[in-house]
């Protein structure tokens, strides 16, 4: 996924002239008219366009997202790549089956593909972030926006890390601001940004952070976030069958104690940081290096007792918690983590959580999870 993101990401920039033809195809010939200013010169790249800084008739700065054109071919043609590198794969390593893996990385990079879905999504992470301290995300200008082409206000801020080295003191509050930008949504709603890299929020003068990029958002059904808070009590108690139990939840199928047992050795790494009450550093147990050799153990093991099928829910979540979980590496924070994510679930409900879910994803005339 990383790879894919990377090659989308490495498109050459759009010139001026086409710059001109693609907003026309999406506002109309008289496009301009509908800006005070249109810089020509893109402030950013994004995963399957790129940003152009505009001013609108009323005054505000804005940032148009504008897609490249006929990216839809080129993500079948990645996703077609990634088809025959997984199947190579499968034929030298019985360890996991990818037929899920590809099923879930094809619906979300082709959700991507659609401004207007990612509209709705930045509208719904501005209604469930709205009382969040610490988190900012940029109203959507529906007027300026098609399928591909995505309006929003103009937000400034500073890259992370090039905050936290002026200002190394920030780096705790940086990271709480981010844990809750995540997971005030998955355990308020079952929503999850997909996509937690560097290039997708800056850091306002304040330290608060503005959330960018909603083009990868995965939505789980509530009873999936009551296993994963299931799962977490299970660790903390030894309690095996709510284990199995939690597994199941997640689209494990029928798992029996020798799979559980493998794969709460991946389980009690993605848990670490939340498991103690006290401050710590995600390194203490989530290095790199702890990390590679816990993958190749946890693959080892996969292997012994003939293999997994990945269900298609658990892919974005891990990638998730390892990508923020890499954000918290950058940072050096030191952070009660186990408190942060104590306030999170507090007082949890599962019926609660699919009433407040389908209300926000209905506002939004959003599909309900399955």
């Amino acid at each position: 996924m990383q790879e894919l993101s990377q090659l989308q990401a490495d498109a050459p920039s759009m010139g001026w002239p086409f710059v001109k033809r693609r907003m026309a195809s999406e506002l109309g010939p008289a496009w301009h008219k509908r800006f005070l200013h249109f810089e020509k010169t893109a402030a950013a790249a994004a995963s399957l366009g790129q940003v152009h800084r505009a001013v609108g008739l009323d005054g505000q700065t804005l940032a148009c997202k504008l897609q490249y054109p006929d990216m839809a071919s080129a993500v079948e043609a990645d996703l077609r790549q990634l088809g025959l590198i997984f199947a190579i794969f499968e034929r030298t390593d019985s360890a996991i089956s990818t037929k899920q893996i590809q099923a879930e990385i094809g619906a979300r990079l082709r959700e991507e593909l659609d401004y207007e879905r990612e509209a709705k999504h930045a509208r719904l992470y501005r209604a469930m972030l709205a009382d969040t301290s610490g988190v900012h995300v940029p109203a959507v200008v529906p007027d300026l926006s098609t399928r591909r082409l995505l309006t929003l206000e103009w937000v400034e801020g500073r890259k992370i890390l090039d905050f936290v080295k002026d200002h190394p003191d920030a780096r705790d509050a940086l990271a709480m601001n981010m844990f809750r930008a995540w997971y005030v949504p998955f355990y308020g709603y079952g929503i999850i940004h997909g996509d937690p890299h560097l290039g997708n929020y800056t850091v306002r003068p304040d330290r608060s952070i503005n959330l960018l990029d909603f083009g990868c958002v995965r939505v789980f059904p509530a009873r999936f976030v009551k296993g994963v808070i299931d799962l977490y009590d299970a660790l903390q108690t030894g309690n095996q069958d709510k284990a199995v139990e939690a597994y199941r939840t997640w689209g494990f199928g029928n798992p029996t104690k020798e799979l559980v047992d493998v794969l709460n050795i991946w389980a009690r790494f993605v848990y670490a940081p939340i498991m103690d009450d006290r401050s710590r550093r995600i390194e203490e147990t989530n290095s790199g290096h702890y990390g590679r050799e816990t993958a190749a153990k946890v693959h080892a093991e996969l292997r012994r007792v003939g293999g997994v099928e990945v269900p298609r829910e658990f892919v974005f979540m891990d990638r998730a918690a390892i990508g923020l979980g890499s954000v918290f590496l950058h940072l050096q924070a030191e952070v009660n983590w186990y408190r942060l994510f104590q306030e999170m679930i507090q007082g949890f409900d599962v019926d609660v959580l699919h009433a407040r879910q389908t209300a926000a994803l209905t506002a939004q005339s959003l599909p309900l999870p399955e």
